[in-house]
């Protein structure tokens, strides 16, 4: 197989081979002693993330909001919501991260606001004020109901009513949540007016929040109905529909080279964007990321689907440049990889090994999601404790995105894992105490261990970083691929079940092994004795440098 298209030079970025780290703030670490994570947390943890040999961080919303969506429902851009800190300790906190060598990303929410903010108080005023245009407003039918079938991820119509302006207004989400108009000049204005203040105070870049809903059909036809063949209806309405008209539209590459065009007038400044789960995702990386466009992006689709070689294989092959693919393995939307694709009897230490080096030998940016390091499992929450509105919808079929953001637990032996000294606004479950990061810093062989030494190869190896990808394949469990840079060549293959396996080496010769971190107890691959097959045993991985062609 001839090697993956190579990276664009004009569009290459310190993303490219980088490793980021999300920070969730809220439930980092609380300093204010509220139960809620703020700055002053982030700012206390930063030396912990930057030990893991990460290149960055991603910071999740700290902006003011009303925190019906916990952050993403933002009531000012340009400020830091006061029960979390203010300008001044977010100014701190950069000249921390950038003092560990850490780059900064922050959220650029570009989409959609809180109905708290002011731009829309104001245009929801009247159809004749400042801001009246805004946001994606249009009258009922006739009959008084919405303008067309345009559903919410969250559920039910993506339209509700304004008695003021006697109209509707469009939310993807939540109804607190409404569509800004992206097409109007003036909301692109401010938006990087808004990405213009932040990278004045030092942020390194954005992370773009779902990109796929920035432009829908201006005549707002209706979606068509999806063919759903199963028995039984989906939880979800939103996936009886096929989503031609209400997102990703064409006119989305128009809105990201505005936002490329303001960060490129500050070297070094990057975006990173989310696209949505919907089919297609890999193409829409490969559309999306441009020398005009993101420099890279992620899609959670891939963490929606069940861990496997094949999958892995074809969002590999399916995203144009593999430099331009962000690996978000775990984060704050979905349930924790070491929960959701651990093989059942699987020791999850082997697994968490696994996915350490896969995340490390993978091309592009990887992205650790907080407490992955740690091989936090997901919590599991009684109805009563829930706070997304998004699970507390669908209880108990969908436990919603809480399980994945509890606390951080710093600390074993501490109330509340060392996180807050007050109630924690999400519990700390009793598995996260034994897996606290004091308990694992100093074991060997420990999750947090490996994750340290898995990061501190790719960053050692510099194919395994920024090489080349070739030979991407899968047989049944086994995922290999290729990374070469130079006269570098490695073979990289993961048995990404819990059962033996062999890989036949076709050709290769016999690779020189590399150390790789494992589990402890844990088998390593070995060459079987004709010379020409690895025996892998099972969730293993093998690193060898192939030697060059006679």
């Amino acid at each position: 197989m001839s090697p993956l298209p190579s990276p664009s030079a004009a569009n290459l970025s310190w993303l490219n081979g980088a490793a980021l780290y999300q920070i969730y703030p809220l439930s980092f670490r609380d300093r204010g002693g509220d139960g809620w994570g703020d700055l002053d947390g982030v700012i206390e943890g930063l030396e912990y993330v930057a030990a893991l040999g990460v290149d960055g961080v991603w910071i999740s919303p700290f902006y003011p909001s009303p925190r019906t969506d916990f952050g993403y429902d933002v009531a000012d851009h340009r400020a830091v919501d006061p029960r979390m800190g203010n300008l001044a300790v977010f100014d701190r906190l950069i000249e921390r991260a950038h003092a560990l060598g850490l780059k900064v990303l922050v959220d650029l929410v570009c989409g959609h606001t809180s109905n708290a903010h002011s731009w829309f108080v104001d245009s929801r005023r009247s159809r004749d004020g400042e801001k009246a245009d805004w946001y994606v407003w249009a009258d009922a039918k006739p009959d008084g109901t919405a303008p067309n079938n345009w559903l919410s991820v969250f559920g039910g119509a993506a339209w509700t009513w304004e008695p003021r302006r006697r109209q509707y207004y469009l939310h993807h989400f939540l109804s607190s949540q409404p569509a800004l108009n992206l097409h109007h000049p003036a909301v692109m204005d401010a938006l990087c007016e808004t990405a213009e203040f932040w990278m004045a105070r030092g942020v390194d870049g954005f992370r773009i929040d779902a990109v796929d809903f920035f432009a829908h059909d201006p005549q707002l036809r209706s979606n068509p109905a999806a063919v759903w063949r199963d028995p039984e209806p989906p939880l979800k309405p939103f996936a009886l529909q096929q989503h031609v008209y209400d997102m990703m539209h064409p006119a989305i590459a128009g809105i990201l080279s505005r936002l490329r065009e303001t960060v490129e007038r500050h070297p070094g400044r990057v975006l990173l964007g989310e696209l949505s789960s919907q089919p297609g995702a890999g193409q829409r990386i490969a559309a999306y990321c441009t020398p005009q466009g993101l420099h890279a992006a992620y899609t959670l689709s891939l963490a929606k689907q069940p861990f496997s070689a094949k999958r892995f294989a074809q969002a590999l092959g399916t995203a144009g440049r593999p430099d331009s693919i962000c690996w978000s393995l775990s984060n704050h939307d979905v349930e924790r990889a070491a929960s959701r694709w651990l093989p059942a009897g699987a020791d999850p230490q082997s697994f968490n090994a696994l996915l350490a080096m896969l995340a490390a030998a993978l091309p592009g940016t990887v992205c650790l999601y907080q407490g992955e390091e740690l091989a936090l499992p997901n919590a599991a929450l009684e109805q009563h404790q829930l706070r997304d509105p998004f699970g507390i919808t669908y209880w108990p079929d969908f436990q919603g995105r809480d399980g994945s953001r509890t606390p951080m637990p710093w600390r074993a032996a501490e109330p509340n894992a060392g996180f807050t000294i007050a109630e924690p606004w999400l519990p700390v479950p009793d598995a996260h105490f034994d897996l606290a990061v004091d308990r694992q810093d100093r074991t060997a062989g420990s999750p947090l261990a490996v994750w340290r030494a898995a990061l501190s190869l790719r960053r050692d190896l510099q194919a395994l970083r920024t090489g080349t990808v070739a030979a991407v394949e899968e047989h049944g469990d086994l995922l290999s691929f290729e990374r070469a840079t130079g006269e570098e060549r490695l073979l990289a293959v993961f048995n990404m079940a819990d059962r033996p396996a062999e890989f036949a080496l076709r050709g290769r010769g016999e690779p020189e092994a590399l150390p790789v971190p494992r589990a402890p107890g844990a088998l390593s691959p070995e060459l079987a004795a004709d010379g020409r097959t690895l025996v892998m045993p099972p969730l293993s991985v093998f690193l060898g440098r192939l030697r060059p062609a006679s």
